[in-house]
């Protein structure tokens, strides 16, 4: 790093502890990191990590057990003050106030910061034009979409002109397009005002954007560097493979399972893996099937190394086989769900317009859109948890409008935020979903003992499910609505903001689920996976843009200048076609 380039952001041998459910937890160990001025740097690395424990010790937020960190040379502890007026700090979820309108929030936050009268009505001009909300000032934030929400948050944080803007999962819970708007803001500010740029993600191709990456595990820095440097040393250890008898995700679950092969995901028509060493040919599975297999190199992307180095350390676990679902008539219906010219308004507003669309038996299906599309809304009638305006809606072979009770019980829902009780352990929200599902005496116990094992909880289960990394949260939701054996799985962004280990295993999982004749129903806003999904749609204000398999919605837009369109390439290209 140039010596001669001001730093403006330094870690000094900084440890932080906490304790959590009285016992102590060391969040940060020893760590020293430096940026430098005009920089834009990723924190990336696993649940727990230590990531938003460094944002609030850099905002000075919290203060440091023992070590020194420095912002353009104040000292936090002794100058915080001082700080305070340089730095410009978001949260996760954006740090709004939902129960005041846009133009309110612009003002407490200008109030917060001593934004003079005069100083504010420029700024605001110029922070709505630049992130599209003029028109929506009246609108309370709590009513706005996701990424509307993201650009207020981030238009509140820059009313202060800050030096150092630090930015703490900014993407969570946000479309691609969304995502793509947040960086230009981004670019705007590092290029014009020279800011600087300390942001955590988990979405590892924005921090490819970013000049330096660091990975974080346990509360220790493994390594800071550039993306390019991160994915020099997976050079020759990328493959994309393909076989003649396999679909992909059969292909990935036994490509997964061979030594030698660190990682095996779907992508495309094909699925990538990383290998151990740069000569794959000498694995079992590709020995055994020469004639049949295609296997090509590929470009190593960051998330290969990001991968690579921490499946050292934190080596996969056998998931156990899941078994076939108990017979029912649903296994008679090849059709689960159908959806047949429903509405739904919410007074003068239609939020949901005329869906047309069937979900077969054992399929994963796919319900993709733009915040504010109508997914959340498609997804609480499906539930029965809100009644159609127009229109007929089937679960299992149950009319929603006249059993919809009928209908909840064979069906599994997962929460955006995972609904769990964090104040109660893992064993006790476990006991509580198995009584609210109806479950008695053995059936329960039986149910609950299936959990622990399937899911890996019984280390956790006294722990208050409020105090778990991310990734446990997540396993202990997906085991509470499973707990009853649902015929159906509806999954609401249930990886939204989770680390790329604990997406991979709950994949896993759920291919599984498919494969053992559970019907699943996602929304996500990570394109990729999306791969996974054997038929989706992606929804536009309400409506069905473009319905079909992963390959027949990337060949919509496939072009002499696109070849091979990704996922998200293909929304963000069709979803700004129809916004023109």
């Amino acid at each position: 790093m140039n010596d001669s380039v001001l730093t403006a952001l330094e870690f000094i041998q900084v440890s932080k502890q906490f304790t959590t459910s009285k016992r102590p937890v060391n969040a940060l160990q020893g760590i020293s990191l430096r940026v430098s001025e005009g920089a834009v740097v990723a924190l990336v690395g696993p649940d727990g990590a230590g990531k938003t424990t460094l944002m609030r010790l850099a905002a000075g937020l919290l203060l440091p057990n023992s070590g020194a960190i420095q912002v353009f040379s104040f000292d936090t502890d002794q100058q915080a003050e001082s700080i305070h007026a340089m730095i410009g700090y978001m949260p996760q979820r954006f740090g709004l106030y939902e129960d005041l309108s846009v133009a309110e929030n612009l003002n407490l936050y200008s109030d917060l910061h001593n934004v003079s009268q005069i100083e504010r009505q420029q700024r605001f001009s110029e922070l709505m034009e630049m992130t599209g909300l003029a028109p929506f000032t009246k609108r309370l934030a709590g009513r706005l979409s996701g990424g509307m929400k993201q650009k207020l948050g981030l238009a509140c944080t820059l009313l202060s002109q800050p030096r150092i803007l630090l930015l703490d999962e900014p993407s969570v819970g946000v479309d691609p397009v969304s995502r793509r708007e947040l960086w230009k803001i981004i670019d705007h500010q590092v290029k014009n005002n020279g800011m600087t740029v300390l942001l955590s993600t988990a979405y590892l191709d924005e921090a490819e954007r970013c000049t330096d990456v660091v990975l974080m595990d346990n509360g220790e820095i493994l390594d800071q560097n550039s993306p390019e440097f991160f994915k020099n040393k997976m050079q020759g250890r990328c493959f994309l493979v393909n076989h003649a008898n396999y679909s992909n995700r059969n292909l990935q679950k036994l490509l997964s399972e061979q030594q030698g092969i660190i990682d095996a995901i779907i992508q495309g028509e094909k699925v990538r893996i990383i290998t151990d060493n740069a000569d794959p040919s000498n694995l079992d599975f590709f020995k055994n099937n020469t004639s049949k297999l295609n296997i090509a190199t590929t470009e190593p992307r960051l998330e290969d190394a990001f991968i690579a180095l921490l499946r050292k350390r934190h080596p996969p676990t056998m998931i156990p086989e899941i078994k076939s679902i108990k017979n029912t008539d649903a296994e008679i219906v090849k059709e689960v769900i159908r959806v047949e010219g429903v509405d739904r308004w919410f007074g003068n507003f239609q939020a949901v317009k005329k869906l047309n669309f069937t979900v077969n038996r054992g399929e994963i299906f796919g319900l993709l859109g733009a915040n504010g599309a109508g997914k959340t809304t498609t997804f609480r009638m499906l539930c029965g948890l809100l009644p159609v305006s127009n229109g007929q809606l089937s679960v299992a072979g149950v009319d929603l409008r006249k059993a919809a009770a009928r209908a909840r019980a064979k069906i599994g829902y997962m929460s955006q935020k995972f609904s769990l009780y964090g104040n109660l352990s893992v064993m006790q929200n476990l006991e509580f979903f198995s009584s609210a599902y109806g479950l008695k005496q053995q059936r329960r116990q039986q149910r609950i003992q299936w959990a622990l094992e399937q899911f890996q909880l019984k280390s956790a289960q006294n722990s208050d499910s409020g105090d778990l990394p991310l990734g446990y949260k997540q396993r202990l939701a997906m085991a509470c609505a499973l707990m009853h054996e649902p015929e159906i799985l509806f999954l609401d962004e249930p990886t939204s903001g989770v680390d790329p280990l604990a997406r991979r295993e709950f994949w896993n999982r759920t291919n599984l689920l498919a494969a053992s004749g559970v019907t699943v129903l996602v929304t996500t806003h990570f394109m990729e996976e999306a791969e996974y999904c054997d038929r989706l749609v992606i929804m536009v204000e309400g409506q069905i843009l473009i319905a079909g398999t992963p390959t027949e919605i990337k060949q919509q837009v496939t072009s002499p200048s696109l070849p091979e369109p990704t996922m998200e390439d293909a929304f963000i290209k069709l979803v700004e076609a129809r916004q023109i």
